[in-house]
């Protein structure tokens, strides 16, 4: 029986208690918050969990095997390595870190370790998200073209953070696993803060890969309603992903175009339009945190990595890094790959 620590019992924290103690091969042992309130509703719901306003006392703590990290962005890395240095598996909420430097220290300390570091990227744990790698690594879209993403709503504002590096996140996670790993060459990044002293509260993200494939989120904490609607186009089908849809969440379009081979000038190219059925795939109703959560045991049990991996984790890690360069910057292209290459 796994026997898990968490640290951080806020907003995330309670959902994530309550998976792991309905996981089959887990068991919470302990739970650490700064504030005894929150504490007080872990007692009241979970009588035999321990519960410490200090988190050493779970880190030190030798019959806990792992630690999940459910807290602020600035504590990951202290945190993690902490937990990986007393020789616990490790789970962060997303983002891994606040540098890529902080990341990959972490990625090497759980190699070396031989310690699963998994990042709590949920959405490549929707049944929603695994169909459209699916349709990807089928071919069923043919070449792609782009990914359109907004991701908007009123709140929730982070002090730590700016908006990209909490909702974008999601988003960067998602290519990285429906891509297979494609690594942007480049990327450009604007945003604006709208309350003082406090940061970007909106901003705009744009990748560009190899092959014209391009991508761009749009993400807000100041929007009117809350939009989760993803596009993905490509030469032979097209994809809608929304989220909030409670059963369709993902149509697949058979609409595109050709491009016919004219002798005539260019801008007399003949363009046909094609517009197909669509159709709705079947998609498992399974809690993605519920699936993540059950992988995390079973690549401890088995000595395997999970899909959102240290080195996953890394990956987005470094594309918000050089976001934020590029946000500095008024929407300059920061070169990824040069970037790569010199780290």
């Amino acid at each position: 029986m796994l026997r898990v620590g968490l640290i951080g019992y806020g907003y995330w924290g309670p959902n994530l208690v309550r998976n792991f103690a309905e996981a089959s091969g887990a068991e919470v042992a302990a739970i650490s918050d700064l504030q005894p309130d929150r504490l007080a509703k872990v007692k009241s719901r979970y009588p035999a969990i321990k519960t410490t306003t200090d988190y050493h006392d779970l880190v030190n703590d030798d019959s806990i095997d792992a630690i999940a990290i459910v807290t602020p962005v600035s504590t990951h890395f202290a945190l993690a390595r902490q937990a990986l240095e007393a020789g616990k598996h490790v789970f962060v909420e997303k983002p891994l870190a606040e540098s890529s430097a902080h990341a990959a220290w972490l990625v090497q300390q759980a190699k070396e370790r031989q310690k699963v570091l998994m990042v709590d990227h949920t959405f490549v744990y929707t049944s929603a998200v695994q169909k459209i790698r699916e349709l990807v690594a089928g071919n069923h879209l043919g070449k792609i073209y782009y990914y359109d993403s907004v991701r908007v709503n009123l709140g929730l504002f982070q002090h730590d953070v700016n908006v990209l590096w909490d909702l974008a996140v999601h988003d960067l996670a998602i290519i990285d696993y429906v891509f297979g790993g494609l690594a942007p060459t480049a990327v450009s990044a604007t945003g604006m803060s709208h309350v003082p002293g406090q940061p970007e509260n909106i901003a705009y993200l744009t990748l560009f890969f190899p092959e014209n494939l391009i991508a761009h989120i749009h993400v807000n904490w100041l929007a009117p309603v809350k939009i989760r609607r993803t596009l993905v186009g490509g030469s032979k089908k097209m994809i809608v992903y929304d989220d909030l849809e409670p059963s369709e969440k993902v149509k697949v379009y058979d609409k595109g175009i050709t491009v016919g081979n004219s002798l005539e000038k260019v801008y007399r190219m003949l363009i046909h339009y094609r517009a197909g059925d669509m159709w709705a795939p079947q998609l498992e109703m399974n809690e993605a945190l519920q699936q993540e959560v059950a992988q995390f045991i079973q690549c401890i049990e088995h000595g395997r990595q999970p899909i959102a991996d240290g080195e996953a984790g890394l990956r987005v890690v470094r594309i918000l890094e050089a976001a934020a360069q590029s946000l500095a910057r008024q929407g300059s292209l920061i070169n990824l790959e040069a970037r790569r290459m010199a780290a």
